[in-house]
């Protein structure tokens, strides 16, 4: 079997899946890797997929609700910012590791070649575990401490979704941006720390005044986060402001997509 790479112009959808699709065997081999490069040599493992989000929840609850005084419509402070804690820390994981990926495979990318757009993506599948134990843990400090389950539950696997397409999205961005502009590596871990505190986690968006709240829905994790309590607590469901979040999540994933296909080709040359 003979493989011919050529450089075609314009962008064939059809083409670029099928050819991720050819390639889906090394995608989850780079996941596997980062995987167990993460985990090697520690001693309490996938427990800290669990105590990462745990203590930083804890830490926000003491801040936000008992200094600030900051309200959590009745539910436990600690399992209100646990529900919101566990998919912002996988989202700004993949986004700090999809950021610097390319530059640190850079070996791999100007040697042979693959769709690039595989390297970002993988930190993406990699982090899956730490988000299922993470919420699976949520679950049982949900059945302990909340007794008013209600059907919206069943929505839960849609707005995890929800939680990877924002991921992959935003990491797929910066990551092409980081090939450019080196500056990028340095700026994102700081404005994910800045996030963590703009980001409804230990306090909810009805707090924030009206005129300056669809601002807030701009971060695609504050819709998530909502739409999460909704379905476990029974939260109002704002859809305006939902709908916001949703807009964003889906034109970070669709451009981030197109731009780093444009970008692709030049990679090899500008790393």
């Amino acid at each position: 079997m003979e493989t011919v790479i050529e450089n075609k112009k314009g962008f064939n959808l059809n083409e670029r899946i099928k050819e991720l699709y050819n390639y889906r065997e090394l995608l989850w081999t780079l996941a596997y890797r980062d995987f167990k490069v993460k985990y090697a040599q520690t001693i309490l493992g996938l427990l800290w997929a669990v105590i990462e989000p745990l203590v930083t929840a804890v830490l926000l609850s003491l801040i936000f609700n008992k200094i600030a005084k900051a309200t959590t419509g009745g539910v436990n402070p600690i399992l209100f910012g646990l529900s919101g804690m566990v998919v912002w820390n996988y989202f700004s994981n993949v986004i700090i590791q999809g950021s610097s990926s390319l530059i640190l495979t850079q070996n791999m990318v100007t040697k042979i070649y693959f769709p690039r757009i595989l390297i970002p993506s993988s930190k993406a599948i990699a982090a899956l575990p730490d988000l299922g134990i993470a919420f699976i843990f949520t679950l049982v400090f949900y059945f302990i401490y909340w007794d008013e389950y209600t059907l919206n539950a069943l929505i839960l696997p849609v707005f995890l979704l929800l939680t990877v397409l924002a991921s992959l999205g935003l990491a797929i961005w910066v990551s092409a941006l980081n090939i450019r502009f080196r500056d990028f590596q340095h700026v994102i871990p700081f404005l994910t720390r800045i996030g963590l505190f703009l980001t409804p986690i230990a306090y909810t968006t009805s707090e924030i005044p009206a005129e300056y709240r669809w601002m807030f829905f701009l971060n695609p994790m504050t819709g998530v986060i909502e739409g999460i309590r909704w379905a476990l607590f029974g939260f109002p469901m704002e859809i305006y402001y939902f709908s916001i979040s949703m807009a964003v999540i889906l034109v970070l994933f669709i451009t981030g997509f197109y731009f780093f296909n444009r970008l692709e080709k030049n990679i090899a040359d500008i790393i």
